[in-house]
């Protein structure tokens, strides 16, 4: 019965990472320009984000909930930034020219851990995700046994990096088939950080 928990996990990740999101489209665009070895780097890291978030989310959901409820600036600079960083890459031309770049933005594991701690949009949905389960009486805490807690973690953890596995092996066929990919990657990660700004917009204000 306790190896539910584990299944939870993976499912509530799953649902987590589905949606396209920063994570998401690094490793698309790094499975696309370079190979899935380094996409899964990204993956890897993004899952041991995932499982902080969520911790945090189960030890202070109730603080997290009214901070983002009374300062929606936040939620809506993030979707600046996105809009900006879309915009950016829509209209960016593709040039041979090399630049040098520092050791922490060539780290693969840097920017997947990054771009999945820093996103307050999957913070929030751990806060709902865990009333959800509350709501239907599968009580999960941090006084929770160690056993419960492990597996649930580790739940959370795999159905993260499989998510993000999943849509590295989607952009691996994508590859196969389409030549000079650079161009068309830039445009559609630029229209999907456009959009995904654009919802977390509607979403604050309107919704």
């Amino acid at each position: 019965m306790i190896l539910v928990y584990l299944f939870i996990g993976i499912l509530a990740a799953v649902l987590s990472a589905l949606p396209l999101g920063a994570s998401n489209i690094a490793v698309i665009n790094t499975t696309l320009k370079q190979n899935s070895k380094q996409a899964f780097k990204i993956a890897i890291a993004a899952g041991f984000a995932e499982v902080i978030l969520s911790l945090y989310a189960l030890d202070c959901n109730k603080t997290i909930q009214d901070f983002f409820n009374n300062n929606l600036w936040v939620q809506t600079g993030i979707a600046g930034l996105l809009f900006f960083a879309g915009t950016y890459l829509f209209f960016k031309k593709q040039t041979e020219k090399k630049s040098k770049k520092t050791k922490l933005t060539q780290s693969k594991y840097a920017t997947g851990f990054l771009l999945g701690i820093v996103n307050p949009p999957v913070l929030i949905y751990w806060v709902i995700a865990f009333g959800v389960l509350h709501n239907n009486d599968i009580m999960l805490s941090l006084k929770s046994s160690a056993s419960v807690l492990f597996l649930f973690f580790i739940g959370v953890y795999l159905g993260k990096v499989l998510t993000l596995y999943f849509y590295s092996s989607i952009s691996l066929v994508i590859k196969s088939k389409v030549q000079n990919i650079t161009l068309i990657v830039n445009k559609a990660t630029g229209v999907l950080l456009i959009a995904i700004s654009i919802v977390q917009v509607l979403n604050i204000y309107i919704a």
